[in-house]
């Protein structure tokens, strides 16, 4: 990967290595401030990036797609114990989980709102559910949520 700009042969400037994943530079820079990137300096303190820095980049952008932080990506780049990756990864996992059923529940509500044969939404028995259970929330058993804090008279 020859770099279209002088300072090192199968190297990159950070100019060409942000526009290659289509980066502001600043990102790069705030990478390096984190530990995140490394990149080598040139003679006159430029910095340059090479291959490994390519696939650094990479990472970090398939991890930030995953949901991870910077924190927590640059805590995995510091470890290759599998029980400490585990320990890292857990709580992001969980994290995942819980929002992909927060975007499961959404998504039934709003199917149910496009397959509802009521002209009035209230009418519907979906609907009804939905708002009764926020009413009155139940516990896991069945039996009603009473609430601690009640109204004083």
């Amino acid at each position: 990967m020859k770099s279209s700009e002088d300072g090192g042969a199968d190297t990159l400037s950070i100019g060409a290595l942000a526009s290659r994943f289509g980066l502001a530079t600043h990102v790069l820079r705030h990478w390096e401030a984190m530990g995140l990137l490394h990149p080598g300096r040139d003679a006159g303190g430029r910095r340059r990036y090479g291959a490994d820095d390519l696939t650094r980049v990479a990472t970090i952008l398939v991890l930030k797609e995953a949901g991870l932080g910077l924190n927590t990506i640059r805590s995995l780049s510091a470890t290759a114990d599998r029980a400490t990756r585990h320990e890292i990864l857990r709580p992001a996992a969980d994290e995942l989980r819980s929002r992909i059923a927060a975007a499961q529940a959404s998504l039934e509500l709003i199917e149910g709102g496009l397959n509802c044969k009521h002209e009035d939404v209230t009418q519907c028995p979906n609907y009804q559910r939905l708002i009764a259970e926020r009413v009155c929330p139940r516990s896991p058993a069945g039996e009603p949520v009473i609430d601690a804090v009640a109204p004083t008279p």
